[in-house]
């Protein structure tokens, strides 16, 4: 069926919308603890995680520290009372095996996946960090071959030095990666410090995602520009996934909290691009925050704008559009389940938005999804509905 059937015709007799095909923004591809042995390098096989069985619970063994298996993302078909946090391989979802993911994709209704990953190792050994992107990056490709229509993937970078990112990005391009994810703040070159934060993981891991937001580099600063222009020529999208602030897994009185807080901190490396002119130095700069949700998205266009507008002379801003154009143009957002995000769908700044799963992270939708999309945009023309399930994350991610 056409896009324009579809609109003219948003539902069945019984009611319900005619979904069509549904491409997922944002899945996940934690790699089996088993991969690392595989694909790091010879020399440094030895260091790779090892699982040791318990007798509740399963354990990974790495560099000395010995940790219980933790169950965080891979919750997939539990419901919430029946989460279970410390567990044993035998009780994930094998989300890792191509046959399964695939036969997952099929019960959900899901004809293509955006595969976020599980990558670095989380270590200080920083040959082994390295090493480690790179083996991440061989295994999802290989992963991926199993239906490489379906299954697409994300690279990944660390963001400590130009030059370093700059040859990896080139590499990745080669290999096929038509997105990469960046830390949402430049890492630091010299390591990073322990915090209360991360008690449940290691640095290096959670330094990938989030950088670090008072460094010295900043990605304002003029010499990011071969950045920007690399990424450009390549023609390869950006996403920072849920970097401006993790929350404390595993801590029960902050998990809650942070959770919210997880999102709406993405709003600061947006208005880092916007404000230092990068989108307008580099116009086709395509950057998308993922699992942020985008229901503060209109508020926070207009809350930019509005500010932009009183303050922009004694600030010396170099912009020459406002802020939200910039959004209109730049800026992308992905969420899960997030109705007043779609209710907002037309409004400034807010139109740009990706449906996604989570699979099979605690928030997903699985096995639900055909259901949830059905309540959260009831009411939403078919048209509208096909293009916020499918047609904008096929685009964004050169999907198929």
């Amino acid at each position: 069926m056409t896009d324009t059937a579809l609109a003219e015709k948003p539902q069945t007799a019984s009611g319900e919308w005619t979904l069509g095909p549904i491409c997922d923004a944002d899945a996940h591809i934690d790699p089996p603890y088993t991969m690392w042995k595989d694909y790091l390098p010879r020399d440094l096989a030895h260091k790779a995680p090892v699982i040791e069985e318990g007798e509740d619970c399963d354990w990974v063994v790495f560099e000395g520290n010995r940790r219980p298996l933790q169950m965080i993302n891979n919750q997939a078909g539990r419901t919430g009372q029946n989460f279970k946090m410390r567990g044993k391989l035998s009780d994930m979802r094998a989300a890792w095996d191509p046959t399964s993911r695939l036969a997952d994709m099929d019960l959900d209704n899901i004809e293509s996946a955006v595969l976020f990953g599980g990558g670095p190792l989380g270590t200080f050994d920083n040959e082994l960090y390295m090493a480690s992107y790179d083996a991440y990056s061989r295994w999802v490709m290989d992963f991926c071959a199993a239906d490489p229509k379906r299954l697409v993937p994300i690279g990944y970078v660390p963001m400590r030095d130009i030059d370093e990112t700059i040859g990896i990005i080139r590499k990745l391009a080669r290999m096929g990666f038509r997105t990469i994810n960046l830390p949402a703040f430049p890492q630091n070159p010299d390591g990073w410090s322990t915090t209360s934060q991360v008690k449940a993981l290691k640095q290096g891991q959670i330094s990938a995602l989030t950088g670090d937001p008072k460094g010295e580099k900043q990605y304002w600063q003029p010499e990011f520009d071969r950045l920007w222009a690399e990424l450009c020529d390549l023609d390869l999208a950006i996403t920072m996934h849920l970097g401006g602030r993790v929350p404390r897994f595993g801590e029960k009185q902050f998990f809650l909290p942070d959770m919210p807080m997880s999102k709406l901190a993405m709003a600061e490396p947006i208005a880092i691009f916007i404000f230092n002119a990068i989108f307008q130095r580099f116009p086709r700069l395509r950057l998308a925050t993922v699992e942020s949700g985008v229901g503060w998205m209109a508020w926070f266009a207009e809350y930019i704008t509005r500010t932009w507008e009183k303050q922009r002379f004694w600030t010396e801003s170099p912009l020459t559009e406002s802020p939200t154009y910039y959004m209109e143009k730049n800026v992308f957002g992905s969420f899960i389940q997030d109705r007043t995000g779609i209710l907002c769908r037309d409004l400034p700044g807010a139109r740009n938005i990706m449906w996604s799963s989570d699979y099979p992270h605690s928030e997903t939708t699985f096995p639900r999804s055909r259901e949830i999309i059905l309540r959260d945009f009831q009411g939403v023309p078919a048209a509208a509905t096909r293009e916020i399930i499918c047609n904008r994350a096929r685009a964004f991610y050169k999907v198929g």
